[in-house]
C-alpha cells in the first residue's frame, strides 16, 4: 500500500471500530482511489453494505478481497457482516467460520457470540420445539453432556 493509501486505511478501520461508518466510508472511498487492495476493497464493501444499503455490490467487492486474499480472516467478518445487514443469517454465519478457519479473529467470535449459536436438536428428526427434544437438550446440558 502507498503512504496516503495506508494513512487513509487505517484512519478508516479506526472509524470503522468506533462505530462511525459514514466517516469510514469517506477515508475508504479516498483509499480505494489510490489503491485497490483486498483489505480496502473488504472494508470499503461493509461500509457501503452499512450505509448505502448497496448490499448486491458490497458482497461482489467482498467475495473479490476474499478471492484475492483468501487466508484474511477479516475479509469473511466483513462478509459476513454484509450478509448480516441483508438479513442472511445462515450466510453470515458460514462466512464467520470459514473466517475461524484461518485465524481466530476476535471481532468474529464477538459476532457469533452476539448472534447466540444454537446447538442442533438432540433428536433430529425432531422439531426443536418438540418436549422431548426440548427438556432432553435441558437435560444433558445440566450433566454438561452436551
Amino acid at each position: 500500500m502507498q503512504g496516503e493509501a495506508e494513512k487513509l486505511f487505517h484512519r478508516g478501520i479506526k472509524s470503522v471500530h468506533a462505530g462511525d461508518t459514514l466517516a469510514a466510508l469517506a477515508f475508504l472511498e479516498k483509499a480505494f482511489r489510490i489503491d485497490d487492495s483486498p483489505a480496502v476493497c473488504s472494508y470499503l464493501a461493509y461500509c457501503i453494505a452499512k450505509e448505502r444499503g448497496q448490499v448486491a455490490k458490497a458482497i461482489a467487492l467482498c467475495e473479490d478481497a476474499v478471492k484475492k486474499d483468501p487466508s484474511n480472516a477479516v475479509h469473511y467478518l466483513n462478509l459476513g457482516r454484509i450478509y448480516l445487514i441483508d438479513r442472511k443469517k445462515t450466510a453470515a454465519v458460514d462466512a464467520f467460520r470459514e473466517g475461524l478457519k484461518h485465524e481466530m479473529n476476535p471481532y468474529i467470535i464477538d459476532e457469533l457470540h452476539r448472534l447466540g449459536l444454537r446447538k442442533p436438536p438432540v433428536i433430529p428428526f425432531l422439531k426443536r420445539s418438540n418436549p422431548v427434544n426440548k427438556y432432553l437438550g435441558l437435560f444433558l446440558s445440566r450433566l454438561r453432556l452436551r
